[in-house]
């Protein structure tokens, strides 16, 4: 295998507190060497000069929360399409949900997609397994025989779990070891709203969702972690009460983790209002008020939040933006955008800085689910982000890789982006 020797990067690696220009050496799929210099390598006959000058280098970012179409649904998107615009996203790795048909509850269907996706060479995908047979919440998968498969978490996908249900998750997910993903709502409050419930659903007549249909399910959650131990992630985060919730476990020690989405940080429910109702504005949970998303960026800030997931969720035009606002299916692509707008709107704009950026993007998805990657040091997966912080671009949905089409950010021009990516110490192009 040729060797790699990135030149002359901005070295930012937050498991290391490293920020500094240094060599890299990539080398039969690891990190074989970092120095600030290491020019006596290059005129050694196999080696590939990279050169980063005037670049970031990062440890390959994790995308955490990924709805992968196949099996079941390839006319939404294709483990090829998915991973391809995974890679040129500026990810190495996805975590992919089980929502497939099959559903992902059982070794079989964990070992296809392991191996189909290997083949294709593109970004590396880390199954997570169903808690619940047929995501149905009635009988537990085998989380042992997953887990030993190779999944690295559980998760209903859009499902909450009821509280007898979760409890048993709960306790039975830590003989696999395995940590319980869970997107908190309850169902009955948010009943058929269709975004959140505030000032602009009162003001256009939509039927909205409260921020209290995830807060109290929050609430609930914790007191039952509290009570069970084991892991739980919340995927993810929306609201400023969900916030104070997730402070308050952390402070008294629970095994808490959390998430948050781009478009979450970003973009409030005044949206779908100045958009003119665009589709691209339906997703779930609800874009929440600006109150919520100040909450929300707080949080990245001070560390409560443990990682950003794209929760990218495509569906085909026909039946996502080809139809009004309340018709369409909750969901939006971002494997493609997020690099892109966390760096324009979170690093550009002062609320985080590249470190931070990194930690969530990258050391944090793989503290989280407990992945070999998220860190540059010697012996580690030879798996690269490389920063432009300066190149500019414009989102043309009609130019992405993955096969859905829908982002709220169609059209803007964003500052910074991925340019490069190795995977195992090979340099990988969508």
């Amino acid at each position: 295998m040729t060797r790699v020797l990135i030149r002359g990067g901005r070295v930012v690696d937050p498991s290391q507190g490293l920020d500094e220009v240094r060599d890299l050496l990539l080398e039969e799929g690891h990190v074989a060497a970092s120095s600030a210099s290491l020019a006596d390598l290059a005129d050694a006959p196999d080696i590939d000069i990279f050169d980063a000058f005037g670049l970031v280098v990062a440890p390959g970012f994790i995308d955490g929360r990924v709805h992968l179409g196949e099996p079941g649904f390839e006319e939404r998107e294709t483990l090829q399409s998915g991973l391809r615009a995974a890679v040129a996203g500026g990810y190495t790795a996805v975590v992919a949900l089980p929502d497939s048909d099959p559903v992902n509850d059982t070794r079989a269907v964990t070992e296809m997609l392991r191996s189909s996706a290997e083949a294709l060479g593109l970004a590396r995908l880390y199954p997570m397994a169903a808690v619940s047979k047929g995501l149905r919440g009635e009988k537990l998968a085998e989380l042992g025989e997953l887990a030993e498969a190779g999944a690295v978490a559980a998760c209903d996908a859009e499902h909450t779990l009821g509280t007898a249900f979760l409890r048993r998750a709960l306790l039975y997910a830590q003989h696999a070891d395995l940590p319980i993903v869970h997107r908190a709502r309850d169902c009955d409050l948010e009943d058929d709203g269709v975004m959140h419930e505030g000032e602009w659903s009162t003001r256009l007549g939509l039927p909205g969702c409260p921020g209290m249909a995830e807060e109290m399910v929050i609430a609930r959650d914790l007191l039952l972690l509290a009570d069970t131990g084991g892991r739980y992630h919340l995927s993810p985060v929306t609201t400023a009460g969900g916030v104070a919730r997730v402070r308050e476990g952390k402070a008294s020690g629970l095994a808490l983790t959390c998430e948050v989405t781009p478009h979450h940080l970003v973009l409030s429910d005044q949206e779908v209002l100045t958009s003119g109702f665009d589709p691209a504005t339906r997703v779930a949970p609800p874009l929440r008020s600006a109150d919520d998303v100040e909450a929300l960026r707080a949080a990245l800030a001070d560390g409560t939040v443990d990682m950003i997931a794209s929760d990218h969720r495509p569906y085909h035009r026909d039946h996502k933006l080809d139809v009004q606002f309340s018709a369409s299916p909750p969901g939006i692509v971002g494997l493609e955008t997020t690099v892109g707008v966390c760096l324009d709107r979170l690093v550009g704009a002062g609320v985080i800085d590249v470190m931070r950026l990194v930690e969530l993007l990258s050391t944090g998805p793989a503290r989280v689910f407990g992945l070999p990657g998220g860190s540059l040091e010697v012996g580690r997966p030879a798996d690269v982000t490389v920063l432009d912080l300066d190149a500019t671009w414009r989102v043309d949905p009609e130019g992405f890789h993955s096969l859905g089409r829908a982002t709220p950010f169609a059209g803007e021009e964003l500052r910074g982006r991925a340019s490069a990516v190795f995977v195992g110490g090979r340099r990988v192009d969508a």
